[in-house]
């Protein structure tokens, strides 16, 4: 072997005399239990693979940087945005959110939105998808709902059934299934779709005022998307579009850009608008809360592993910095518990250390011990709190302003009194005729196969969204679909 090539080596660091044999009884004899490096090679094998995502298992993600140049300090104090000019680095993970790690890009689906900005004071993560709403606004309902857009347990198959059963119960859903199903519900590339926070989040400036908060970021690429029969021929010979040109374009120096805006409403302004700013199924309206420009948004550089830079990157709601703040947000509220707690059952208590996860400033806690602690950190006198060891201690400077919270402990009936039908409408009527016939043969589609009752279930919602979008739907079922009465 050449002095310039590295020796091989166990994982223990032992070199390898033989990487090409297993150690044997004589030449056709039985293994050895003494062959480590078999056991050790095949064992490693067995365990390359941490379990997926529950949902948005199939992924493709880039590093860039936010650039900020317009001045938002009169509402956030966040680092960040400190001054016009600044640079903070990120990591963006795009996915579908139904299919498994295998599935194809090119499929009719939300896209998600997952960005981590390794700030100054620690890491802020923005966990949302390519739409300003979701389908449910209650996290209670969010498991039942991810069921639906998973496999049937007796055929192992996906269920259209399901899907239009649960949408057609849950009239909160109309709005974000009309996105879904409309043009922009299988876009082109990642690159030319818009990303959301969705969820609205609060900012806290210098002086301790509240402001609420949308995120936007609005692709410079513009929105392109392709047709079911494009998209079934791409998959044909294409299962990774989305992941290719990325990749590709990034590679090549087409480097993708965001515009990235706000919407923001006074803390006050919540308790007399005439919508529930915290409902995840509704968008707040430009001309109510007109989008402020903030800074660009650009990815560069391809991860150089995809495993450890992708598969193992962790986003979370719960990761935020001073100067941003969360909201009453239900589904924001349940997020923030359960993204960083599947991180911890997928990739290990530890998962925040790892290489791609741990934030570029200082990292000090009393956290102790736990599968894959892998960091070898000094000990210390200092392993509880309080302590008089000189530990890390806590400072009042960066708590949040008292947020004002009335009302009895109960389970309020989240259906009651919402209004889900008028901004379905609104965004059905902004369609062109075009995109509203694609709407309705992309429904039609999609329903091939459902019992008529929860068909008609489900015209009755479209109907009180706009009469013509019930009678379009219908008027493409007559064509598409085979009436099914139910079993």
């Amino acid at each position: 072997m050449s002095d310039s090539k590295p020796i091989m080596t166990t994982t223990a660091g032992n070199p390898i005399a033989d990487n090409q044999n297993s150690l044997s009884a004589g030449p056709r004899g039985p293994l050895l239990m003494q062959d480590y490096q078999l056991l050790e090679k095949l064992a490693h094998q067995n365990r390359e693979r941490v379990p997926e995502r529950t949902v948005h298992a199939k992924g493709s993600a880039a590093f860039g940087q936010l650039t900020i140049t317009h001045d938002i300090t009169r509402y956030s104090k966040a680092a960040i945005f400190s001054e016009i000019g600044k640079e903070t680095e990120c990591l963006l993970r795009f996915s579908t959110v139904a299919g498994e790690q295998g599935a194809a890009d090119a499929e009719r689906d939300v896209r998600g939105w997952a960005l981590k900005f390794y700030t100054d004071e620690g890491n802020w993560d923005m966990v949302g998808n390519n739409t300003p709403v979701f389908f449910v606004r209650d996290p209670l309902k969010f498991p039942d709902f991810i069921h639906t857009q998973k496999r049937h347990p007796r055929t192992n198959l996906r269920s259209a059934t399901a899907m239009w059963d649960f949408w057609s119960l849950s009239p909160e859903s109309l709005h974000q299934v009309t996105i879904l199903m409309s043009d922009r519900g299988i876009p082109k590339s990642y690159r030319h779709t818009n990303g959301y926070g969705s969820h609205t989040y609060s900012f806290i400036n210098a002086e301790g005022e509240r402001f609420w908060v949308k995120f936007h970021f609005k692709t410079r690429q513009g929105i392109e998307t392709i047709r079911n029969e494009d998209a079934e021929a791409l998959i044909g010979k294409d299962r990774e579009s989305h992941q290719r040109d990325l990749y590709e374009n990034i590679e090549a120096g087409n480097c993708p850009k965001w515009d990235f805006k706000i919407q923001v409403m006074p803390e006050l302004d919540a308790e007399k608008y005439h919508i529930n700013p915290f409902d995840l199924t509704k968008v707040w309206p430009h001309s109510d809360y007109p989008l402020i420009d903030v800074g660009v948004l650009e990815l560069n550089r391809n991860p150089e592993n995809y495993f450890a830079e992708v598969e193992q990157s962790a986003f979370s709601p719960s990761n935020i910095v001073p100067g941003i703040g969360f909201s009453p947000d239900k589904m924001l509220q349940a997020r923030i518990f359960s993204y960083a707690d599947a991180h911890r059952y997928r990739i290990g208590t530890w998962y925040e250390a790892l290489p791609v996860n741990r934030p570029k400033s200082a990292v000090n806690h009393y956290h102790k011990d736990g599968q894959m602690h892998f960091m070898n950190p000094r000990s210390s006198d200092a392993y509880y709190e309080p302590n008089s060891m000189n530990g890390a201690v806590q400072d009042e400077r960066y708590a949040e302003p008292p947020l004002k919270i009335s009302g009895d402990a109960d389970r309020y009936n989240h259906r009651e009194g919402n209004d889900d039908y008028t901004q379905a409408g609104n965004l059905f009527r902004l369609m062109s005729d075009c995109q509203k016939q694609q709407l309705f043969g992309n429904i039609a589609a999609a329903m091939d196969g459902v019992p008529e009752p929860i068909v008609e279930r489900q015209l009755a919602h479209f109907e009180k969204a706009d009469p013509a979008y019930a009678a379009g739907v219908r008027e493409a079922l007559a064509t598409v679909c085979e009436p099914v009465t139910a079993q």
